[in-house]
């Protein structure tokens, strides 16, 4: 019995471990979310097509970066204001907002399972913060736009996102268009960029005059 349970514990430090050993790994090559994986092992469709961040037109990271992360060029990886916030209104009762940076939202996409839950918040803080130590901010920020799940039928990343959603690949997406993309990223299956709706339009209208405010190039420059 004592052996089965060093040997589960063993599995465990492995399974928590594992995280922190793969990450270096990643400043090449095109990693795949658990959701991709998770698909392509139960036969359901997956579609990604990696492009890399240079190639993307310039509204579209400036547009997820404004509409997801304000500050993700100044964070280490955890925005402690808006999780400060966010307990605060959960204490208060009020509705919970979403306080995940993009950062967290790379390790919970890797590594981790979707859902809320305290647990899996746990292990988000300091895998997130492990990320921003040892990747830069342009290949955290390329990662994310290659995993984020974009479309109603297993479209993943923004170039088969845009590609379901305009005809076109990630480098032609105009401002507008990079703003709908960023407007669904909650949950493509009940947003659309395709046929977006009223809701959606406005939230891309405020996302074009954030990004217009957005400077990455700066970022790109001390974060290499």
């Amino acid at each position: 019995m004592l052996r089965i349970a060093r040997n589960l514990l063993l599995i465990v430090l492995a399974a928590l471990l594992l995280p922190y050993l793969v990450t270096p790994l990643y400043r090449t090559g095109h990693p795949a979310s658990l959701l991709m994986a998770w698909r392509y092992v139960t036969g359901a469709p997956v579609s990604r097509q990696w492009v890399d961040l240079a190639a993307m037109a310039a509204p579209l990271p400036r547009s997820v970066v404004a509409s997801e992360d304000a500050k993700f060029c100044t964070h280490r990886g955890v925005d402690w204001g808006a999780l400060r916030e966010v307990i605060d209104d959960a204490e208060d009762g009020e509705a919970s907002r979403g306080g995940s940076t993009i950062t967290q939202q790379v390790a919970k996409n890797l590594f981790l399972w979707p859902g809320r839950s305290v647990v899996r918040k746990a292990l988000e803080l300091p895998l997130a913060l492990w990320i921003d130590f040892v990747l830069p901010k342009p290949r955290i920020l390329e990662i994310y736009l290659n995993i984020a799940e974009l479309g109603p039928g297993g479209q993943f990343g923004a170039q088969t996102g845009s590609l379901y959603a305009f005809g076109h690949g990630a480098s032609m997406v105009t401002a507008r268009e990079a703003a709908l993309l960023a407007a669904i990223l909650p949950n493509p299956h009940t947003r659309s960029a395709r046929n977006p709706g009223p809701g959606i339009r406005r939230l891309a209208g405020i996302y074009i005059a954030r990004a217009q405010v957005a400077e990455l190039q700066r970022c790109w420059a001390e974060n290499r």
